[in-house]
Order: structure tokens, then sequence, then C-alpha cells
């Protein structure tokens, strides 16, 4: 259980809440201070109106700017700029680039790299001017010579072993015709 109890942590004080007096006291602080912000706005905004009146010939297009500044919440309250925001800007269509040479991560570069790089390996291997394939054709032409060796002795062997069956059917042969 937390300290303190069950109910919270006022510790034995009685609640106080605001008195409706209080409440409207406070409401009409805020909106006299709301009025007078608003009538130095307005003033410093209406020389500027009669200055573009003159020159462009309607302050209506101003009207709007006013309902668009005027701010929601604590805002108004609290001035504050986080230098760490950065606002999202609209890209128009013609602006964005697509066929524009797009700028590869190191990661993605690093792995083109190795890609060619092992392209080139292979390419070089295949023409037999690697270290690698030196020794893999030197291991291979000794084995083309020791498989020639025993191929060479396999055939001499049975080439003297039918020499072998022929002289002794010969002599069977002649032995089968003395006792006749």
């Amino acid at each position: 259980m937390p300290k303190g109890g069950k109910k919270g942590g006022h510790k034995g004080r009685m609640r106080t809440y605001t008195s409706p007096e209080e409440i409207d006291a406070q409401m009409k602080a805020e909106k006299e201070r709301k009025k007078t912000e608003d009538e130095e706005e307005g003033a410093a905004v209406n020389d500027d109106d009669q200055t573009e009146d003159k020159l462009a010939g309607s302050g209506s297009e101003d009207s709007d700017d006013d309902g668009s500044q005027k701010r929601k919440g604590v805002e108004g309250l609290i001035e504050i700029e986080n230098p760490n925001r950065v606002a999202q800007k609209a890209k128009k269509v013609t602006e964005i680039e697509l066929e524009g040479p797009k700028q590869l991560s190191r990661r993605e570069r690093e792995e083109i790299e190795k890609q060619k790089a092992k392209e080139r390996y292979m390419k070089m291997h295949l023409a037999g001017k690697t270290d690698q394939a030196k020794a893999d054709l030197a291991r291979l032409a000794i084995i083309r010579k020791q498989r020639e060796e025993a191929a060479r002795k396999k055939e001499e062997e049975r080439k003297a072993k039918e020499a072998v069956q022929a002289a002794a059917a010969a002599a069977k042969g002649l032995h089968t015709l003395s006792l006749k």
C-alpha cells in the first residue's frame, strides 16, 4: 500500500474549494486583459490596414488573418519557441525529383562495392589469374596424372590376366587332346 493511506496525501487537512465569486472575478479579469490586448493589436492592425487600403484598395483580406493568429488553450499565455522543432514544409509536385541521382546509405554503398568485388574476383578466378585458381589447376593436373597412371596399370593387369587365362586355356586344351 502506498505511503499515506488509501485516500491521498492531504494528511488530515480539509480540502479547500474555490468559491463561485472568486471564479467569476478571475473570469472577468481574464476577459478584460484579453480586451486590452486585442485593442492594442487592433490599433496596430488598423494602422497597417489604413496604409494597405490606400495602396491596395480593400482591407477585407486582413480580417481573416486575425482569426488564424488567435491561439488556443495555454499557447496565448506562454510564449515559448522550441529551437529543435522543425516546421513541416509542403512540397509541390514540381519540386520533387524522382529521376535525380539517389543518395545511397553507407550500408547500401558497402553492399554494392562488396558485390562488385566478388564479381571481379570470380572473373579472375575463372580466367585462372588468382592464387587459388592456380593452386586448384595444379591440384587437378596432379589428380589427372594419377588417374591416367591408375588406368594404364589397370589395363596392363587386365591384359596380363587375359594372357594367363589364354595360356591356361591352351594348356588345358592340349591336356584334353592328349587324353583322347
